[in-house]
């Protein structure tokens, strides 16, 4: 692509790629140029999810070189007890786009980047309320608002108070099914519970009448008067002393913190304004259990009597179906609409060679039948919660997002089998612009709730997104020799009957 900009220069180089890789996998240049794609992909009964696919074209070095220095804090990174070494930097890994190529990824450069990124989001906003007609959805990635740093700083927070927890009730698994006092934590902490400290931590414990939901107050972490250096502090059950979770951050990087957080709150805040549900993407295990706290804790603030954000969940991953588990106890207690989407996932290969090069436990499953086996198992979860709401509408949404014909197959089995009907807004489904044709238009057409997602953006600028997509793909279409029959049978026919430049009118309107 890159000599071929040279040789050809802009304008027949942007010529050739709209005929080929971007006119396969792009909607166009900007939200006017956009319409004739997602008006057409509406004729057939498919709805559109926005993606403003811009990347920066860094090269290794430069994007290891921001990634280390936005992921150290400015207090250093100092060896702590309890220190969980998954939640830091590793120079091998800091290009974060190593193995990966379905996926998008932002390097953090300035706070004034972030702006712009936020502000690029705001635009993608207006174009799918412009263009879709209160169908539409766009993606968001929190690590384009905010220092990395900080992410990984909050999810070993989660992760070191989810082991404190462990020890305290002498178990595993999901903290919230062993239903812990207050009266259970007193005893707990002993003859240290009538320590001025000890006794202030637990009157800012949140707990329910179910027993304890969080040890902090988690929906502080969207307050902007919240310090996370003094929230994030536990008693040692040998001492009493309080200790921190969180290591040293300065008050320089508390403020790109609440930064961070209005940047997402102004983005969900327009979108509800605009009739937009917003998608929050997964990212690597090492920010995810952050990005997906403080995503529950905008669905709890947002989703009050609608969905409009949705979180996303990786099936590779073997920790998932307990996440699913513990959000869908939280959203049931707490009240709020649970979005969701479901995918295998982007960043398996990467996590692999991260955690054995670092020596942390493999996070992924063993094998694609594991992957699957994880997916089918999540979803059978989640829609077999739909029926115990009868008389009510249903406060559980998921989009089924997989180019796997078999677990579609399998999410409309379960939707037969639970009597839920494509017009009741419980189960859509997603897949690629220019992949998958074969089983988007037979789900819209169908009558199913069916999107593609639908990047966009100049032709220059979308370059690294779309040589992603040319590699990813030249590996996918060796496996789908479906899709391959299809589009050449139809080939074929359209040769024969003297139709080469056939284009099929739809008349179906997406549910």
């Amino acid at each position: 692509m890159k000599r071929l900009r040279q040789v050809a220069g802009k304008k027949l180089f942007e010529m050739i790629m709209k005929a080929t890789f971007y006119g396969q996998f792009v909607a166009g240049e900007d939200q006017n140029k956009i319409r004739p794609t997602l008006d057409r992909l509406r004729s057939f009964g498919v709805k559109s999810i926005l993606d403003y696919s811009v990347e920066e074209d860094l090269s290794q070095e430069e994007a290891e070189k921001r990634e280390v220095s936005a992921s150290i804090s400015q207090c250093g990174d100092k060896e702590e007890e309890g220190q969980l070494k998954q939640y830091h930097v590793e120079q091998r890994f800091a290009d974060r786009r190593y193995k990966v190529t379905s996926a998008r990824t932002y390097f953090y450069l300035n706070e004034a980047a972030c702006e712009r990124n936020m502000e690029a989001f705001l635009k993608s906003i207006d174009a799918v309320a412009d263009t879709t007609q209160s169908t539409g959805l766009m993606a968001v990635k929190l690590t384009a608002l905010g220092r990395p740093q900080l992410l990984l700083q909050l999810s070993e927070v989660i992760m070191r108070a989810r082991n404190y927890m462990q020890q305290m009730v002498g178990g595993t698994g999901n903290v919230l099914t062993h239903h812990k006092t207050i009266e259970d934590l007193q005893r707990y902490f002993g003859d240290h519970s009538s320590k001025p400290e000890v006794q202030e931590f637990m009157k800012q414990i949140t707990s329910d009448k179910e027993g304890i939901v969080h040890l902090f107050p988690w929906s502080g972490i969207l307050d902007k008067d919240m310090n996370l250096s003094d929230s994030f502090r536990v008693p040692d059950p040998k001492t009493g002393q309080m200790r921190r979770l969180i290591s040293q951050i300065s008050p320089k990087e508390e403020e790109m913190f609440r930064n961070m957080l209005r940047r997402l709150n102004t983005i969900i805040e327009k979108a509800n304004l605009s009739d937009v549900r917003v998608m929050i993407d997964a990212e690597q295990t090492y920010f995810q259990p952050a990005i997906s706290r403080i995503c529950l804790e905008m669905m709890r603030r947002f989703n009050k009597n609608k969905f409009l954000v949705f979180n996303t969940y990786q099936t590779y991953l073997k920790s998932t179906y307990n996440e699913i588990l513990t959000d869908l106890e939280q959203a049931e207690r707490q009240n709020f609409y649970w979005g969701a989407k479901l995918v295998r996932g982007a960043y398996i290969e990467q996590e692999r060679a991260r955690a054995a090069a670092m020596g942390y436990e493999d996070p992924s499953c063993e094998s694609v039948e594991a992957t699957t086996a994880s997916f089918h198992k999540c979803l059978k979860e989640i829609l077999s919660r739909v029926k115990g709401r009868e008389g009510k509408p249903s406060q559980l949404g998921i989009m089924v997002a997989s180019h796997n014909e078999d677990t579609v197959r399998y999410a409309i089995q379960l939707m037969q089998q639970h009597r839920i009907l494509p017009g009741d807004k419980v189960v859509c489904f997603g897949q690629l612009l220019g992949m998958c044709d074969h089983v988007t238009f037979p789900l819209g057409q169908a009558g199913y709730s069916a999107y593609k997602y639908v990047p966009y953006g100049p032709v220059v600028e979308v370059l690294p997104y779309l040589s992603r997509r040319a590699n990813e793909n030249r590996g996918f279409l060796a496996k789908i020799k479906k899709e391959k029959g299809l589009l050449l049978k139809e080939i074929a026919r359209r040769i024969l009957t003297g139709q080469v430049f056939y284009k099929p009118v739809g008349n179906y309107k997406p549910v």
